[in-house]
């Protein structure tokens, strides 16, 4: 398994050895000596999985309580997946990195709690898993805005430029809205 730091150190793309042959293959998603000796100390209590159409966008989610720290990957088609740093007291606070995962290149990305996390369906369909390092608690749940402008994620849409979102992604805020509620939660 290859654990490399993104251009946010704490934020990890995982490349698991995929051992193949004409009757499939066999891959390990999860190993946590290995994922311990790479920094990530993480105690899953929660896996999920969903699946989307092209084009549809979920996030940038977070929650303020019990913040999830989430390991990701896609199991059918690919999608653009993203995590924004909201630390307060980051040297990388309001920055973003992007890594496409997908059926094909097994690619898996490590998110910390702290950062809000999204995702851009680029294939016809996509299953995505992922395993959480806390419950969801939809009472703690926030949304950022996609679109930020003072995050500017590069998407990368295609069609007419619009993704397809739910109600609560449509009703996202922007960062400098979540600010005072980030400094308390995120903050020293």
């Amino acid at each position: 398994m290859k654990i490399t730091e993104t251009g946010i150190p704490d934020v990890k793309l995982i490349e698991p050895k995929v051992f193949g042959d004409d009757r499939g293959f066999f891959m390990e998603t999860w190993n946590e000596k290995a994922f311990r000796e790479a920094g990530i100390n993480a105690t899953f209590v929660q896996d999920n999985h969903s699946r989307s159409v092209k084009n549809t966008l979920r996030g940038l989610h977070y929650q303020i309580k019990q913040p999830q720290g989430k390991l990701v990957r896609v199991t059918r088609g690919q999608v653009f997946d993203v995590a924004v740093d909201l630390r307060i007291n980051s040297t990388t606070f309001g920055q973003w990195v992007g890594e496409y995962l997908s059926e094909d290149n097994n690619r898996m990305l490590w998110v910390p709690p702290g950062f809000a996390h999204g995702f851009l369906v680029t294939s016809e369909t996509a299953d995505f898993q992922y395993k959480c390092t806390d419950y969801y608690a939809p009472e703690y749940e926030r949304t950022i805005y996609w679109d930020d402008p003072d995050i500017a994620v590069r998407w990368g849409l295609t069609e007419n430029g619009e993704p397809k979102l739910s109600t609560k992604d449509q009703k996202g805020i922007r960062l400098d809205r979540a600010f005072p509620e980030l400094r308390q939660f995120f903050g020293d």
